[in-house]
């Protein structure tokens, strides 16, 4: 529909017949020619793998440090800093040829074998770009210089997790009305999600679409129970799709998972595309397509049920119809998860000040949920918070983003599981004072 509308627009502007290049998530980059519109290399595909992981780590960390920061302003300016650090090694980097790299004795015998060297020179430069030292290098600068910035994590925020059509939960600008931003001012803590669960997500359709079409695209129909050797290359071929989608949504979580790990382990880690499904298949067949599918619903339920966060917010363009069929059926998710606060905002002509008046009433319910939740959790230590905090200004550590807090079950609120943890930290001191005497 988009191309139709660009072609005739250009043709109507005198330039009929100019090139037009498609940049579609399940084709690639094609033009009318049949030719590649971009040329697509081993340095491009591995280049922008890395772009696309270190953008949604830091995008996650910034999101999860700003709320919390002693001095106002200094996560945004250690982020731009350790950002353009990122982007200059990205575009600087030189990744060298095998052939120039290796012994003498190594490239000679390649250059006798061409198929050989095709596959030894490719390898060679996807393990650069993903273990070379300027990489690794890199997010370890990186990580470093985020940890240095002061937080506290005792202050009671509720965590507003963003769903909805694919630009406008991710992109943050005048589309959205800023509505980022606008949480963060309102005392919330935005809880993002990655581009790298939308490319999970296309994998994990593609292999549902497979199982679903299995004896349809069968190369022999209805063979014959006695012909094992045609439902055996029937299975093969189904087979051979399933193992390769299988390796590479593997793949990709594994690379996602070692930048989460690399840069300070306390990013979230993508949840299984499978998981999802489950969970909104009652209410949204994973199947349907268009949009986001079932993955509004599915994360949804998912954020709801495992306490992860205190509401959820699910913006869409105006007009967009696949998430207004995801808001019609989350009226039935709604009336099953009674403590669900869901919202659905559209940019819509209507201005940013209804959106961002509709969002402060609905945040409002989420900040006595999270006040409340953190009520409980003080009383349940039996200790002071003033007492809480005197303990943490003695400890530097607890005041360093990358400090980790483990998650308990039930609890969403990243003050509330803080202060948990500190009262065990405190609990523990008179017992190793005690055992220290004693030895």
């Amino acid at each position: 529909m988009y191309e139709a509308e660009y072609r005739f627009a250009l043709q109507n502007a005198g330039f009929d017949g100019f090139r037009v290049l498609l940049f579609q998530q399940n084709d690639g980059i094609k033009a009318a020619s049949g030719e590649a519109g971009l040329k697509f290399t081993v340095d491009f595909g591995m280049g922008m793998l890395n772009a696309l992981n270190l953008g949604d780590v830091m995008n996650d960390l910034a999101y999860q440090i700003r709320p919390y920061e002693v001095h106002r302003g200094e996560t945004d300016r250690v982020f731009q800093e350790t950002m353009d650090n990122l982007c200059g090694m990205l575009r600087q980097r030189k990744i060298g040829d095998l052939m120039e790299t290796s012994p003498a004795w190594v490239s000679n015998f390649l250059r006798k074998k061409p198929g050989l060297k095709k596959w030894s020179c490719a390898l060679s430069k996807v393990r650069e770009h993903l273990y070379g030292k300027q990489y690794l290098d890199a997010m370890d600068a990186c990580r470093e210089s985020l940890d240095k910035i002061e937080i506290d994590r005792t202050k009671i925020k509720p965590i507003v997790k963003i769903t909805g059509e694919f630009w406008a939960s991710i992109t943050e600008g005048d589309g959205n009305f800023h509505m980022f931003e606008f949480l963060e001012r309102e005392g919330a803590q935005v809880l993002m999600e990655p581009i790298a669960t939308w490319v999970a997500y296309m994998m994990h359709q593609v292999k549902a679409n497979g199982e679903n079409r299995k004896a349809i695209d069968a190369p022999y129909r209805n063979p014959a129970w006695w012909d094992l050797g045609k439902r055996f290359k029937n299975e093969m071929k189904y087979r051979q799709k399933w193992l390769g989608l299988t390796v590479g949504e593997a793949m990709w979580t594994h690379f996602y998972h070692r930048v989460v790990a690399r840069m300070g382990g306390i990013t979230h880690k993508l949840v299984p595309q499978k998981e999802l499904a489950e969970l909104a298949h009652p209410f949204y067949h994973q199947l349907a397509r268009g949009g986001e599918g079932h993955l509004e619903v599915g994360k949804n339920v998912y954020y709801t049920v495992n306490h992860l966060c205190h509401m959820v917010l699910a913006l869409k363009p105006f007009g967009c119809m696949p998430s207004s069929q995801s808001d019609g059926v989350q009226s039935a998710v709604i009336n099953k998860f009674k403590d669900m606060i869901f919202l659905p905002v559209e940019t819509s002509g209507e201005g940013e000040v209804n959106a961002h008046s509709r969002v402060q009433m609905a945040l409002g319910e989420a900040k006595a949920k999270a006040k409340a939740e953190f009520e409980v959790a003080l009383k349940s230590t039996g200790k002071r918070l003033e007492d809480i905090k005197d303990y943490v200004a003695e400890h530097a550590e607890l005041r360093r983003p990358f400090y980790h807090v483990p998650h308990r079950p039930g609890i969403a609120g990243t003050a509330a599981q803080f202060i948990l943890h500190v009262s065990d930290l405190m609990n523990a001191k008179p017992r190793r004072v005690a055992q220290a005497k004693v030895a």
